[in-house]
């Protein structure tokens, strides 16, 4: 018995979408890492910010991977999820 026997559609659709909400999230942090957020004052000179996917420290082979990997994640998770209720053997 998995634990979604119990769920009907919506509330399936409901968990798949707030995975892919939350593997979003998980995505944006870990393609962000490396590019640094500096602002604020150095000396006598105000620091620019750097945001934003143009200046990331992340190579674009390695983002497209880590979209990549999520993205398979998701769709492995929605298969499973939204897979058909097992319906119980008849007794013989």
């Amino acid at each position: 018995m998995r634990l979604t026997d119990g769920l009907n559609t919506a509330q399936r659709i409901v968990i798949v979408v707030a995975m892919g909400i939350a593997l979003a999230a998980i995505g944006r942090y870990l393609v962000s890492l490396g590019s640094g957020f500096h602002v604020g004052w150095y000396g006598y000179r105000a620091l620019p910010a750097r945001l934003g996917p143009p200046g990331t420290g992340l190579p674009r082979w390695l983002r497209l991977i880590i979209w990549l990997g999520i993205t398979g994640i998701w769709a492995l998770a929605s298969v499973i999820v939204l897979r058909p209720r097992r319906e119980p053997a008849a007794p013989r």
